[in-house]
């Protein structure tokens, strides 16, 4: 079942997404060569000790996956596509990484990701993070009242096979709100003027992400959760938590 949030539960929402963004940004700035991604799941758990806020991400268990989620970030390196499960690995020069972050205020939920290259880019990767953005800023002009589902999703998945992208079709974005993952789905990949009629207090998670390699294909590693291309190909994932509204689409988990 869908839900449209009222104006109260909006600001709510935008309490949690300020987290989300806040905590975004001070994993990236001590994103740096030899810093292990364990630590990165600890500056943002103290975001969320500041706030606090709770995790959306850790003990989540959905059925997919055969344990529950152990960290708050999910830190996904390279060709991990989505759903990195943070350890003692250091991050070294020119690695590509996708952190996934969530948090819960007042039983509402903000989810938002962010790629960006460490030390030395690849100027390949460069061009992978752009085009993702762009799929997502796309995304977010299409989500206006009177529009389709269909339309978000098509934007996404418009510029990403225009590129030579790869997609991961049974992943994509999602409603949220008092749930992370709430309906409706939102494809990475749709038909304009085709779906959910989108109305004013829809609250969704867009979250385009797109594989260098250009196959759609990929595998799970053994934990279960991280989602690799089966290339090798290097992935991007960025994501944000926005309201459909009367005035236009809101970017929930923006600074």
């Amino acid at each position: 079942m869908v839900e449209l949030k009222t104006q109260a539960e909006l600001a709510v929402m935008r309490e949690a997404g300020r987290v989300v963004a806040t905590a975004l940004a001070a994993v990236r700035d001590v994103a740096a060569v030899g810093v292990s991604l364990l630590e990165l799941d600890e500056i943002a758990a103290g975001v969320l000790r500041d706030a606090g806020a709770k995790s959306s991400f850790q003990h989540y268990h959905p059925h997919f996956a055969p344990t529950p989620f152990p960290a708050v970030i999910c830190a996904s390196v390279n060709d991990v596509i989505v759903h990195g499960i943070p350890s003692d690995y250091e991050l070294a020069d020119g690695d590509l990484v996708s952190i996934d972050f969530g948090a819960n205020i007042n039983g509402f939920h903000g989810d938002s990701a962010i790629t960006f290259p460490v030390g030395t880019p690849r100027p390949a990767d460069v061009t992978l993070v752009a085009d993702t953005q762009a799929a997502l800023n796309a995304a977010i002009e299409a989500a206006v009242v009177g529009g389709r589902l269909g339309d978000v999703s098509a934007a996404v998945g418009r510029i990403g096979r225009a590129a030579g992208y790869g997609i991961p079709g049974s992943f994509g974005g999602h409603g949220v709100g008092r749930a992370m993952h709430e309906d409706p789905s939102v494809p990475n990949e749709g038909r304009p003027g085709r779906g959910l009629p989108l109305r004013a207090g829809l609250t969704i998670a867009i979250e385009p992400m797109f594989m260098a390699g250009g196959r759609d294909r990929f595998v799970t590693d053994p934990d279960g959760w991280a989602l690799r291309t089966v290339d090798g190909s290097q992935a991007a994932h960025i994501e944000h938590t926005i309201a459909v509204t009367d005035d236009g689409p809101v970017v929930l988990t923006a600074l």
